[in-house]
């Protein structure tokens, strides 16, 4: 797989409106997008700080993903998003590799992005996303 770098970092919070305070006041950061995804349980924004961006996610629920891994990990890193330019060819590499990956087709993701999900047990603990613009 040759990802183009690092897309996003994924951070679980508890509360969206207290973390979007934080990372303004204390990195500059600006929300590039924000939405609340009833299938997927979450609000999530998008801030870009610098060159980079980070995900904030708040679970709509506890017995929704982003819910359930705050009940039992509490609030922090959820995940690392590479973006990648074929998400269809790179799944196939990846199983190919040994990856267990979660989603074995491409889905629809937050804003605008085709996404899959690679299982921590794969990359040494750390959930993995590989996206693309779609």
């Amino acid at each position: 797989m040759a990802a183009r770098g690092i897309h996003h970092l994924g951070v679980a919070v508890e509360d969206l409106d207290a973390a979007l305070a934080t990372y303004e006041r204390l990195f500059g950061a600006e929300v590039e997008h924000s939405a609340t995804v009833e299938e997927q349980g979450v609000r999530a924004a998008s801030l870009r700080i610098g060159t980079g961006r980070v995900e904030l996610l708040e679970p709509l629920g506890e017995d929704t993903p982003v819910g359930r891994f705050l009940a039992k990990r509490g609030p922090g890193m959820h995940h690392v998003a590479y973006e990648v330019s074929d998400l269809g060819a790179t799944l196939v590499e990846l199983a190919r590799a040994g990856a267990d990956l979660i989603d074995e087709q491409p889905r629809a993701g937050l804003f605008g992005l085709e996404v899959a999900f690679i299982h921590p047990d794969s990359v040494h603990g750390v959930l993995t996303e590989v996206v693309s613009r779609g």
